[in-house]
């Protein structure tokens, strides 16, 4: 039996259709905000706060392994319903939901661990959508283009510190755009005015980032904004990625001479 807390995005679709798939035994914890899943019978529609009543489903399943995949939004505390240990735990989710939606999942997994609770990597049931090193497209990045990306790594790295920072998109070594709480997309949308740059974006998991629950993603509408903003190419990093309709996201990119290339250690941190 393996518990699945869901969150928003097509990613967590990818799973549990896999899981289904594979007949495995399992259950959810919908923590999107418009019960995504409630025509699932599997699905507990629960409160973030609720921790009382998580716990109560998880041991009523005997389950000990659990999978979070999607984004969790952040929670309006004047509306979020608490149980007795909700109004336990949710100082600390208060805490951490300042810091973005990474560290409320970094603190749920640490709070689910102190009840022996073992969470597993996103990309467990779908490795399939995660890429290796190598490049994956027709057009590949000049030296250059390289030296460009090995810097570009280099200044994501400066940025660790902010939290909300795994992405940006670099030009002649500069920094063009960098990522907010409001994701890639929105970072994306703030450049395609501007079309003469021919960018790259950069998109690499943080130092401390938690990679069971939180693997940088990107898909087809991304590649399409990277062509809204005139961008060469999109860097990410190898087996800490996950990179949702690869099919039509290589066709696209080969159509529109943008490479997608996966680095490995040696262009790391």
């Amino acid at each position: 039996m393996i518990g699945l807390f869901l969150g928003s995005t097509d990613f967590p679709k990818l799973i549990l259709n896999k899981i289904k798939k594979n007949k495995k035994k399992y259950f959810i914890i919908d923590l999107t905000l418009n019960n995504k899943f409630k025509k699932d019978k599997n699905s507990y529609f629960i409160s973030i706060g609720q921790f009382g009543k998580i716990l109560s489903v998880i041991k009523e399943k005997k389950c000990n392994k659990v999978l979070f995949a999607g984004r969790i939004d952040k929670p309006k505390i004047s509306s979020l319903k608490l149980d007795f240990k909700g109004l336990f735990y949710i100082p600390r989710i208060i805490k951490s939901s300042k810091l973005g939606d990474a560290a409320i999942l970094k603190e749920l997994i640490k709070i689910l661990a102190e009840h022996k609770i073992k969470v597993i990597k996103s990309n467990f049931f779908n490795p399939e959508l995660t890429l290796q090193k190598g490049n994956y497209t027709k057009i590949k990045p000049n030296k250059n283009e390289l030296i460009e990306i090995t810097n570009g790594i280099s200044l994501l790295n400066k940025l660790n510190g902010h939290n909300h920072t795994q992405a940006l998109v670099v030009r002649n070594n500069f920094i063009i755009a960098k990522e907010n709480s409001k994701g890639t997309k929105k970072m994306l949308q703030s450049i395609i005015k501007a079309k003469n740059h021919r960018g790259i974006l950069i998109k690499f998991p943080k130092k401390k980032q938690d990679l069971r629950a939180d693997l940088p993603t990107i898909g087809l509408d991304t590649i399409k904004d990277c062509k809204k903003a005139n961008l060469k190419g999109v860097v990410l990093k190898a087996n800490q990625n996950i990179f949702l309709d690869k099919t039509k996201s290589i066709i696209f990119a080969n159509k529109n001479k943008i490479f997608i290339t996966i680095k490995w250690k040696k262009y790391l941190f």
